[in-house]
């Protein structure tokens, strides 16, 4: 990657989604065409449920967001077929081994054309944009509730945390600012800091005073995603200590050794990310 090039949105942007398939396995559960009346479209969701939900009826489990869906789990659905985040093999081995809680994860498809709108909080004036607000909504308006509704998760905002990358990684950290009280873990992954002339570092330093507590920030970048892209990285994470966010408390940056920008970097980093914003009690 040429270290001077400019961040660029990725081809999802323009690409029609892929048509679902049914789920690789059988805890994961696909729901299709669900729809928001905010941004009047329709979208698949898929919910990854831990080894064991079956098996304890009572239990409820803190709940994780991530956007991108076709890209976690199934390699028929992802941007690049056959490779995704690996998201239920990372989560059942760390669960398993005892080092995370048992959770739920929803992956939240994108909609192709319509991702870089959705995933951004102003509008650029070369690339448009601007429809997060909206997103956010159909996160804590519809989608969430439905997920409540069929599912044993908490709705305590200390056991619910969003995530995403690139993109999704901005719209992470925009939505866990205007929606503090819903989400109290984001995964912010290889951030899009450079939108709209870094716009996000404003935002953030406008609202955190008044977030009522500070969400817990897994924050990180790779080291072959190019000079600008680790320096905007770097100095969110300065943004972020500057205003009241703790290393190794409430906030864990990272600069990843030889990671890249793509699935198979990001799958290397969901069983870390997972340690430290669910740890098992």
């Amino acid at each position: 990657m040429n270290p001077e090039a400019q961040p660029q949105p990725r081809a999802e942007d323009l690409n029609a989604l892929p048509e679902a398939l049914d789920p690789p396995h059988p805890r994961l559960h696909l729901h299709r065409g669900f729809h928001s009346r905010h941004l009047a479209n329709d979208r698949d969701v898929i919910v990854y449920l831990p080894p064991g939900y079956d098996d304890h009826p009572d239990q409820r489990y803190p709940v994780l967001y991530l956007h991108d869906g076709q890209n976690l789990f199934d390699g028929r659905t992802s941007f690049i077929p056959g490779r995704t985040w690996q998201v239920r093999e990372h989560a059942d081995a760390a669960i398993e081994s005892g080092e995370v809680e048992p959770l739920v994860i929803v992956g939240i498809y994108n909609t192709g054309d319509r991702r870089m709108a959705e995933y951004t909080h102003e509008r650029d004036w070369q690339r448009g944009g601007g429809e997060a607000a909206k997103y956010g909504l159909l996160l804590t308006e519809e989608l969430m509730p439905f997920i409540r509704s069929r599912y044993r998760v908490h709705s305590d905002r200390n056991a619910t945390g969003l995530g995403g990358s690139s993109l999704g990684g901005l719209v992470t950290l925009y939505l866990g600012l205007r929606h503090a009280r819903d989400f109290g873990k984001l995964a912010v992954m290889s951030p899009s800091v450079w939108w709209n002339h870094k716009s996000i570092l404003s935002y953030l330093n406008e609202h955190a005073p008044h977030v009522w507590e500070r969400p817990r920030v897994w924050l990180d970048v790779g080291e072959q995603e190019g000079r600008r892209t680790l320096q905007d990285a770097e100095q969110l994470a300065r943004r972020l200590r500057a205003n009241g966010w703790v290393e190794g408390d409430t906030l864990h940056f990272q600069r990843v050794p030889g990671g890249s920008h793509d699935e198979s970097s990001w799958a290397q980093r969901v069983r870390p990310m997972l340690r430290f914003l669910f740890p098992a009690g």
